[in-house]
């Protein structure tokens, strides 16, 4: 089969309408459940700064006083409305520019969660999701349809598959190797309900990683191919719900869980889910021009080109990404190592006199922890006291421990970061090198 043929052939519209209702559903609950668990409290309204993304967003703040659990709210009715698919176009888009705000917002919490959370909302507001099954159908406002061309849904399955790719490749490494980091992550959760005392065995820490890796790699494919879709699902809500219960990852286990409908035959789907409302013949092929053809297969090479090549782009930095995070966001290198630090900074005026600075003086407990492990996190505070408390020198002495190993100096204590220009695609010389193996 063609390209041509494979993205624009009309296929049932049954998949991505359960999508929709279960991704609007997650949508919601992400929304007000980062209400309810203080989790809106904790990230933007108890600190007094607020660590945005650099270079492009640093004026980017949060809402005064209350306004983030407002916002927050707001997106929780947006989400119940794709779920309803009720002014669909206008809530997807409207969650899609308020979650990629407030993403930008702040980092402390960075998580390849939210940032494919960006990139599947931002999807869903090019696609006819509400077309079947939905309020705006069952009002009149649009048309009801029963087919939609292919590319809607693959769009979606490819976008995975490149996740889940890149997360396998970014495991074959030393530490990961050696379950370092799992042995670590375990060991705290000794007490989990149920399978606590399976995570302090060796051997189950090696198999959890090296399945990680082979899980990573085929589950995509498996699921893909009908004759281990079934078994692969299987194992796939087992992943996933393992997953939920140790480490609390929020609502990605079932978010991956609810596009597993996208794989199916999509007469599958709608035997299942509408057995009562028969569709009718699907047309021979979609109306669209050779112009148009051409654009959005275009649109959509420019889009996995990009996803492509974000992933690898720690390589044109130096140094091992783990431990100098340059090219660590946005390049699905999900938990793969454990860090923690200790950071002091020394503050110089304009006399020449010199004072010791703690972050847990101006920082919450959250920001205070992740900041020595996180360079730019550090230049920003640097840039923070330099403003705040009229500095004119500002230097960091920070050591990181990675994966259990010893701390080991990370910042040049020698180098004033409050005058240092932030280099977005070139590597910091105030980062030192990591420790030897």
């Amino acid at each position: 089969m063609s390209l041509n043929n494979l993205l624009f052939k009309p296929v049932d519209i049954a998949p991505l309408a359960i999508f929709r209702v279960g991704f609007g559903l997650l949508l919601f609950l992400e929304g007000v459940g980062a209400v309810m668990t203080g989790w809106v409290q904790r990230a933007f309204i108890d600190p007094d700064f607020t660590f945005s993304f650099i270079p492009f967003f640093p004026w980017l703040q949060p809402l005064p006083g209350q306004g983030m659990v407002y916002y927050y709210i707001l997106m929780g009715v947006l989400g119940a409305l794709v779920m309803l698919g009720w002014q669909y176009r206008v809530a997807i888009t409207g969650y899609f520019l308020m979650w990629t705000l407030a993403y930008w917002m702040q980092k402390t919490n960075y998580n390849n969660h939210y940032y494919l959370l960006v990139l599947l909302t931002g999807l869903a507001t090019m696609l006819p999701a509400h077309r079947y099954f939905s309020m705006d159908v069952r009002r009149g406002s649009v048309a009801k349809a029963y087919y939609v061309p292919n590319w809607t849904r693959t769009v979606f399955m490819l976008l995975l598959w490149v996740v889940y790719t890149y997360a396998a490749l970014a495991k074959v490494q030393s530490d990961w190797l050696a379950a370092k980091p799992i042995a670590i992550w375990f060991g705290a959760k000794e007490n989990t309900f149920l399978v606590g005392p399976l995570l302090a065995k060796e051997w189950f820490q090696y198999l959890v990683a090296y399945g990680g890796i082979v899980f990573d790699a085929l589950i995509i494919p498996a699921i893909w191919f009908r004759p281990t879709r079934i078994y692969a699902l299987g194992i796939a809500l087992f992943f996933h719900l393992f997953n939920s219960l140790v480490f609390q990852i929020g609502i990605f286990p079932y978010l991956m869980l609810f596009m597993s409908v996208l794989f199916f035959p999509p007469l599958s789907v709608r035997k299942f889910f509408f057995a009562r409302d028969i569709a009718p013949e699907p047309p021979e092929a979609y109306f669209y021009t050779s112009f148009q053809k051409k654009g959005i297969m275009f649109c959509w090479c420019v889009f996995f080109l990009f996803m492509l090549i974000l992933p690898i782009r720690h390589w044109a930095y130096t140094g091992d990404v783990n431990w100098t995070e340059e090219g660590h966001r946005m390049s699905w290198r999900m938990m793969l190592r454990s860090k923690y630090g200790t950071a002091r900074f020394t503050l110089v005026d304009g006399e020449g006199n010199r004072s010791s600075h703690l972050p847990s003086m101006d920082l919450s407990g959250k920001q205070a922890l992740v900041l020595p492990t996180r360079p730019d996190m550090i230049w920003q505070y640097a840039q923070y006291l330099k403003t705040e408390y009229a500095a004119k020198e500002v230097y960091a002495d920070v050591k990181v421990s990675l994966n259990g190993r010893p701390l080991h100096p990370f910042i040049d204590p020698g180098v004033d970061l409050a005058n240092e220009p932030w280099r977005p695609f070139k590597s910091h010389p105030w980062i030192l090198p990591a420790p030897e193996p």
